[in-house]
């Protein structure tokens, strides 16, 4: 199996080192640079998922989808485009229907921010306004019966803006089961990362998953 860990907005793969290195060894994981990845010349929401889907396409094997917020969100649209290619979902402080509001607010707090703050994410500060802007008009709410592989839905206690989403995901997608990680914020694989490697483990070496 292919086991696929994608990182959120305002991370780089690097942030899911530690949380690797307490993974059994079985699990082989890959993790794109998302932003690496598009080499179009505007970042939009569009474009960064058409770029994630050629990437996935490349593996011959099933796939053990992993994602953490953007990622989260490209891997139950990569799930629900192509459900016969996805052999279980990871979905960390996952959204399905985008809060407009929250996504405004970010994107204004993103304005204020250095543009050199963002060197280090391979990215510049005009695509990451363009990419959250472009993400307003996302909703899943009517295609995740076509989600039919096993599914983990992961947040933490303290991710107040996710919270409900990852509740309302874990009752509608038919083979879901949540867990809310005490005392962690929206980064995860940061905040408790053996923790979250933990709860991997235990959802990989069930059967279906491996």
């Amino acid at each position: 199996m292919g086991y696929i860990f994608v990182h959120g907005l305002g991370q780089t793969p690097s942030n899911w080192t530690e949380t690797i290195s307490y993974l059994e060894g079985h699990i082989q994981v890959n993790c794109p640079d998302l932003f690496a990845l598009c080499k179009v010349q505007k970042i939009s929401y569009q474009n960064l998922y058409n770029a994630f889907k050629e990437y996935c396409d490349e593996f011959s094997e099933l796939l053990n989808l992993c994602g953490i917020s953007l990622g989260a969100i490209l891997a139950i649209n990569y799930a629900i485009n192509h459900p016969e290619k996805v052999k279980s979902l990871v979905l960390i402080a996952p959204q399905y229907k985008m809060p407009r509001i929250l996504l405004k607010f970010q994107s204004m707090l993103f304005f204020f921010i250095p543009e050199p703050s963002f060197r280090k994410l391979g990215i510049k500060k005009k695509d990451i306004l363009q990419l959250t802007n472009s993400m307003l008009n996302l909703n899943f709410s009517d295609k995740l019966n076509n989600v039919s592989c096993p599914t983990l839905i992961i947040c933490g206690t303290k991710d107040y803006a996710n919270k409900k989403a990852a509740k309302n995901l874990a009752n509608n997608i038919l083979e879901a089961t949540s867990h809310f990680i005490d005392n962690s914020g929206h980064e995860v694989n940061v905040e408790a990362p053996k923790t979250l490697a933990t709860l991997l483990n235990t959802f990989y070496s069930r059967g279906k998953c491996r």
